[in-house]
């Protein structure tokens, strides 16, 4: 690994002596200020803390929910490169670079044979375009799926070693070692790349400074309508993609990368050390990473459509992954907090901490709050009045009523920018979604609690919706709504 990596940016160790102390030492400093108070009247009362406990999540949830809101609100200013077919022109076949996709894959075998077809269409030149396709030793099947296929001479089937831990980031890594391309770039099983992506990757990197190392191209799901939860994930996913890393560009924050369609120069990647592979949403610690070194990444407008999961349980399995891998990215990070502001400054270090920490803390503190709100609509406002001095009652009323709205209202936005019409009335029941995202939360964070389960990587299931025309279901949303 790189030395950024090597100097303790590993989500290999949960916490570091450091983050365990002053856990430890806080913990142990409250304990004993109530105690003291309990037992000779002196200092803050049990009741302040818990006041100055509410207030501080009260703060946590109105930063958030600003920072969310400018991002989308700001997306309108982005400066991510767009190009056109003349734009493209301009860079003939002879001056492309070799470009490598790397393609992680565990028990794929359904979606393998689209999967060879989609990437043999890519609009690149075949002799300058190398495909590896990363499998582990002991997935038969999808091995077997792809020699069954007829493959042209860019594929190459690459076996990574049968070690732990079996994650996707090391499979990249196996991947970026044998790479041979200037570029590369990192799809996954079920994604539908556009068919020019590649040619505008190359032409961005050719006019952006070399500071520039990776670009990221926007992601949305091809199957909105199949019901409410592939609904509701679209419209996150259109609203991250394409409001709010837009917004993130524009101010020139470090954006945690998704987990696909992001190109890098495979120089620096190297030299970054390439993927953690610990760490499971390796795509995102890769983005503070690049971040911290002083390089940029910037966003593409060309999109990599993927599967939404229609299947609660699947849905459930790859969220609390990613959920999991926000908090290993995190407390990898947080380990020294003056090192990652003087490395970054003070907008991009306050940036991590909302996208990355803050955010996942309201997600697990949501279903507090919501038991809370129905403890007083059941039980009355008196037992719960003293945990609410007025400050802290309208910061409340604030962040429950103007926040849920807002975040409401942004979703709608990132339908209204995806063409998601027929969408837009389902995030009146969002909340629902946010609910599931917590259970996800708590999933996860029981596992990174558990040693064995730290590194797991929990298989998400591709191919449960058999949909081969996705534009044509977009089109009947479209038709619902006229």
């Amino acid at each position: 690994m790189s030395q950024t990596t090597t100097a303790g940016l590993s989500a290999r160790r949960l916490l570091s002596p450091g983050q365990v102390l002053l856990a430890a030492g806080s913990a142990a400093a409250v304990a004993a200020a109530i105690g003291l108070h309990l037992a000779f009247g002196f200092g803050p009362s049990p009741l302040w803390w818990a006041q100055a406990g509410m207030a501080a999540l009260i703060v946590l949830y109105l930063a958030v929910i600003s920072f969310k809101i400018a991002m989308v609100l700001g997306s309108g200013s982005s400066s991510a490169l767009r190009f056109d077919e003349a734009d493209l022109a301009g860079l003939p076949d002879h001056e492309l670079p070799v470009y490598t996709i790397l393609v992680p894959l565990y028990r794929e075998a359904a979606v393998v044979p689209g999967l060879i077809k989609r990437l043999s269409a890519m609009d690149y030149p075949a002799h300058k375009l190398e495909i590896l396709l990363l499998i582990e030793p002991d997935d038969d099947e999808t091995r077997a799926a792809i020699e069954a296929c007829e493959l042209s001479g860019s594929f190459r089937l690459v076996t990574a070693p049968d070690t732990q831990p079996k994650t996707k980031p090391k499979a990249c890594n196996v991947g970026l070692a044998r790479a041979k391309g200037e570029l590369c770039v990192i799809y996954d099983a079920e994604d539908r790349p556009d068919v020019d992506q590649l040619r505008k990757a190359a032409l961005a990197f050719r006019l952006l400074p070399r500071r520039v190392v990776c670009v990221q191209a926007e992601l949305q799901y091809w199957n909105p309508w199949t019901n409410w939860l592939t609904r509701c994930f679209s419209a996150e996913y259109a609203t991250n993609f394409s409001l709010t890393l837009h917004g993130m560009d524009r101010h020139r924050l470090a954006i945690p990368l998704g987990g696909t369609s992001n190109h890098f120069r495979v120089d620096a990647l190297r030299d970054l050390g390439g993927w953690d592979a610990f760490n499971v949403t390796e795509d995102a610690d890769l983005g503070i990473r690049i971040a911290r070194r002083g390089w940029d990444v910037r966003m593409i407008v060309s999109v990599t459509e993927e599967e939404a999961n229609s299947r609660l349980g699947n849905w459930i399995r790859q969220r609390s992954r990613w959920i999991k891998g926000y908090m290993q990215t995190w407390l990898v990070h947080s380990r020294h907090p003056m090192q990652l502001w003087r490395e970054l400054g003070t907008k991009k270090a306050a940036a991590v901490h909302l996208t990355l920490g803050f955010s996942t803390v309201t997600t697990l503190v949501n279903p507090i709050m919501w038991a809370m709100t129905l403890f007083y609509f059941t039980f009355g406002p008196e037992p719960l009045e003293p945990l609410f001095p007025s400050f802290i009652l309208y910061g409340g009323v604030i962040a429950m009523i103007a926040g849920n709205a807002l975040m409401c209202y942004a979703l709608m936005l990132g339908c209204l920018k995806r063409g998601l019409y027929a969408a837009v009335r389902a995030m009146l029941t969002v909340p629902l979604y946010w609910a599931l995202m917590s259970l996800a939360a708590y999933k996860a964070l029981l596992q990174l609690l558990r040693p064995s389960k730290r590194y797991f990587w929990e298989l998400t299931e591709h191919g449960l919706d058999t949909e081969s025309e996705p534009a044509a279901e977009r089109e009947k949303g479209v038709a619902h709504v006229a």
